[in-house]
């Protein structure tokens, strides 16, 4: 019995639906990741989880449990807030151990679930401080800390780290990694964030206007995104989206691409069969930043690999690479290259694109094809 079935769930608030027909299911020990931009129902399906929200049609199991008609404190969740949630007037030490009061257990047994709390999440020093007296991490790692306390079967972190600045986002990303690999806990987590959802999830569900668009590990949604907004919402910089033509080429099919004063039609051997429909017609050529880099001369003449030189518009450099962008097929496209190779502004520099990875969808239908 997996750890948590989501099966064809439904929404509705005054005759809109808010959530379409979600299916979802994860194991025991999994970190499954709800992401989305807002308003695409996923905060709205956590809480249904939870059940702070009812379900219109469908089925919730938590376990072996159908939990729809079960209110929140039966349904063996521990909740993580955006807004950490703290009681101000309680200690640290109270704040985690007050579950654990309302639930008669013994004195003994909550100092000792304090204490292994504290540990696990290195807060020890501040057992009898007070929210007002702490950082944002560390009210974060208190909330967590309340949480861990109830030794649930499912854990549910709604948007725990968009309050936070951006060095300690990473830390504390880090953190719950390192606690979910300890615990081995099963976690439902929803962000806005495609960075925290690489990170730290076992399996993605790419939500958008209440649907789920895609559902996988984080490297088939990366490597083979099943729709034009999936392949846009995943991945920093984005992918690259390039109208090009199909065109026959070496006895199979490829995309025209004009930069500059050049023309060039890229062959791609492993979408031979799939483009050969659209031969003549205009497809949307996707292609990732890290895909276009600098000339290696070790890839040189490899059937995935063509080089070809293209003007720059402008480079970004950000420490360990530079984002070069050029213009193909009158789009400003990115390209990822190493500081000591890349050009400037003005300037010509010979390419190499990776078409291994390459995608193509139907500019109509915004549906992959190949």
């Amino acid at each position: 019995m997996g750890a948590l079935s989501i099966r064809d769930v439904r929404k509705s608030y005054h005759g809109n639906e808010i959530l379409k027909g979600i299916n979802l299911e994860i194991e025991k020990g999994e970190f499954l990741i709800l992401v989305g931009p807002s308003g695409c129902g996923k905060s709205t399906l956590l809480s249904m989880i939870a059940g702070l929200d009812s379900v219109t049609s469908g089925e919730i199991r938590i376990g072996d449990r159908v939990v729809n008609d079960l209110s929140p404190k039966d349904r063996d969740i521990a909740m993580v807030f955006q807004s950490y949630a703290l009681y101000p007037n309680m200690t640290v030490r109270e704040n985690i151990s007050f579950g654990l009061q309302i639930r008669k257990v013994p004195a003994a047994e909550q100092a000792r679930i304090v204490e292994r709390v504290a540990n696990t999440l290195q807060i020890g020093h501040l057992l009898d401080r007070r929210p007002s007296q702490l950082s944002g991490g560390q009210r974060q790692r208190v909330a967590m800390g309340r949480a861990i306390s109830r030794e649930p079967s499912l854990f549910l972190f709604d948007e725990p780290l968009s309050n936070l600045d951006a060095k300690l986002r990473v830390e504390m990303r880090t953190e719950i990694k390192l606690l979910h690999q300890r615990m081995g806990t099963s976690i439902v987590y929803v962000t806005h964030d495609q960075i925290e959802a690489m990170t730290l999830g076992d399996k993605i569900a790419v939500m958008k206007a209440g649907e789920v668009q895609q559902f996988g590990t984080p490297q088939e949604i990366y490597d083979n995104p099943a729709n034009l907004f999936v392949a846009g919402f995943m991945g920093s910089p984005s992918m690259n989206f390039i109208p090009a033509k199909v065109e026959a080429v070496g006895g199979g099919y490829g995309v025209k691409l004009e930069s500059g004063q050049r023309t060039h039609v890229f062959p791609v051997p492993a979408a031979d069969g799939k483009l050969k429909a659209w031969e003549g017609r205009e497809v949307l050529f996707g292609i990732r930043p890290e895909q276009i880099t600098h000339k290696n001369a070790s890839r040189a003449g490899l059937p995935q690999f063509q080089t070809a030189e293209m003007p720059i518009r402008l480079t970004e450099p950000t420490g360990p690479d530079t984002m070069v962008l050029v213009p193909i097929n009158g789009k400003d496209v990115v390209c990822r290259v190493h500081p000591a190779h890349a050009g400037q502004p003005g300037e010509s520099m010979e390419l190499m694109f990776d078409l291994s990875k390459s995608v193509f969808f139907d500019p109509a239908s915004e549906q992959r094809i190949a």
